[in-house]
């Protein structure tokens, strides 16, 4: 696989989209519509936040492109515009439980 240049300017642009995925909210929202397009209203009711918050995360991950909201009637859908951010969290999950592993033998576990 070819590696993409990381020059300062592509550097910057990864710095941007982990500072989007630093939210723990936003992670479950994305989570949330790995099973498919959901509204604002059921995204409120699936991670029991507010209205106000999940609205401006799913805009800030609009405007990043991890998400596509599509207008039907007077309801607007999310769903999720780059699934690759599901294996950039399957390669992030799969080291973090590697490291437990080490540690907990390291400790005689």
């Amino acid at each position: 696989m070819a590696k993409t240049a990381l020059n300062p300017q592509n550097l910057e642009s990864v710095a941007t989209r982990f500072r989007i995925l630093g939210v723990p909210l936003r992670l479950e929202i994305l989570r949330q519509l790995a099973d498919g397009e959901r509204t604002v209203t059921a995204l409120v009711e699936a991670t029991g936040s507010t209205q106000p918050n999940v609205s401006k995360h799913l805009t800030t991950l609009l405007a990043h492109r991890l998400v596509k909201r599509e207008k039907r009637g007077n309801s607007a859908y999310y769903s999720v515009a780059d699934p690759a951010v599901f294996d950039l969290c399957e390669i992030v999950c799969g080291n973090i439980e590697r490291s437990l592993e080490e540690e907990r033998l390291a400790f005689g576990g």
